[in-house]
């Protein structure tokens, strides 16, 4: 386990994190202490703990802002993959029908020609 200090309203705490995990902790760090900050600035000295909690409380509504928004966006993408889906069926219905008609013109086409070149059609047979 790797070692990191971060300080947190002008204190330092000592913390153990994984190995390579070193800089985002101290990244963490770094924006919960900009929380703390502007709790400080705007409401003064009332108490590190209650600081501390009110941070706490302010991040976890954010990051309940963001999972609002991911499960939004996340269903927004299961739409857009169903849409798709649709889309990809009704172009493969299209895609049949077009080559059976396709076929179906190429065939009278070919009894026409063999009428006008005096043979027997292929579907007299």
């Amino acid at each position: 386990m790797a070692q990191v200090t971060v300080t947190i309203d002008g204190k330092a705490y000592r913390m153990a994190c994984e190995e390579g995990q070193e800089d985002h902790l101290g990244d963490l760090a770094t924006r919960f202490d900009q929380y703390v900050g502007h709790l400080k600035a705007q409401f003064g000295e009332i108490g590190d703990l209650r600081i501390t909690v009110m941070a706490g409380i302010m991040v976890m509504d954010e990051l309940s802002e963001v999972n609002r928004r991911l499960k939004s966006i996340e269903a927004e993408v299961d739409d857009l993959k169903r849409g798709r889906d649709t889309a990809l069926s009704d172009q493969t219905r299209s895609e049949e029908s077009l080559a059976s008609a396709l076929g179906e013109v190429t065939a009278q086409i070919q009894d026409i020609a063999a009428k006008l070149n005096g043979r027997p059609t292929p579907s007299a047979n």
